[in-house]
């Protein structure tokens, strides 16, 4: 199997651990992981991106990074957290103006508002389970389901530490059970671990917090990046409507595909059917 490899990936003056494979002169792609996951999230991607001769780099994001967990919610603003992904791109590529982004969940905001600002850093975009976020808004605001489903991001919200203390009752139970069965066994036990260490789980529901509001509302407008987006439909959490509607704000070639047996964590339960769908793209698009 392809040996991935550690390494340190500095933004802003701090130090984020990161996976790495393929080959130092490959074409960049970035890789950035949701709540509550790490960069081994991608395990299986950089793998196989890395056999295709990519250089795949996903990276632990602020708040997950025990060397990059400012405490404080400003410093967890939409704006630090794409500052941030550029940061990560300058480091790893020096003198490459563009890459390719590959996100997933709370990664996926970042993506959509990073090729909403910046559309001249990406070749392109391939985004798992997040919708657009405006396809996300107006879905919401149609279906009272949606809405309700978005109840979560009310509750991470909560001041006073509630669902910090929510989630780590009882041996970490309510956070071990947002996975749902769905991710395997060995993967919750190292993500509920971190995520237990002190101020971790607070640094990042900041991006709750900080990133958005209680109707989850991100700054993302039309995009004119090459796209794929995938989603589960099982999850649970963002609708089938808003997963249909993304399309309607993408002006670029756009793939749309579904993942009908598979939930929300598409990067581990569905790695064999994601990996071949982000070779191709990446191939056209390269």
């Amino acid at each position: 199997m392809t040996e991935l490899r550690e390494l340190t990936v500095e933004a802003g003056g701090r130090r984020h651990s990161a996976l790495a494979a393929g080959p130092q002169d490959g074409e960049l792609v970035l890789l950035l992981h949701g709540w509550p996951q790490f960069a081994d999230s991608w395990t299986a991607e950089l793998r196989a991106l890395s056999a295709a001769g990519w250089r795949a780099v996903a990276v632990d994001q602020r708040g997950y990074a025990r060397e990059a967990r400012p405490a404080g919610v400003e410093h967890y603003s939409i704006d630090a957290l794409v500052a941030d992904a550029l940061s990560f791109a300058d480091t790893l590529s020096p003198g490459q103006q563009r890459f390719h982004l590959v996100a997933h969940d709370w990664g996926g905001m970042v993506a959509w508002v990073l090729a909403t600002r910046h559309p001249e850093r990406l070749k392109s975009l391939s985004v798992l389970a997040t919708p657009h976020p405006a396809a996300l808004q107006g879905a919401a605001r149609a279906e009272e389901q949606q809405n309700r489903d978005l109840d979560y991001v009310r509750f991470f919200r909560a001041p006073g530490g509630v669902a910090e203390a929510s989630l780590l009752a009882d041996g970490a139970a309510r956070l071990r059970a947002a996975y749902a069965g769905r991710i395997p066994h060995d993967q919750v036990e190292r993500n509920s671990a971190r995520l237990s260490e002190p101020g971790a789980l607070t640094a990042t529901l900041n991006w709750y917090r900080g990133a958005t509001d209680d109707d989850f509302t991100v700054p993302a407008g039309r995009i004119t990046v090459p796209t794929l987006y995938g989603w589960g439909g099982q999850d649970t959490k963002l609708g089938r409507t808003a997963a249909t509607n993304t399309a309607e704000f993408v002006d670029a070639p756009y793939r749309f595909e579904i993942f009908e047996d598979a939930s929300h964590w598409l990067p581990e339960e569905a790695a064999d059917r994601v990996s071949p769908l982000l070779l191709e793209h990446l191939s056209a698009h390269g």
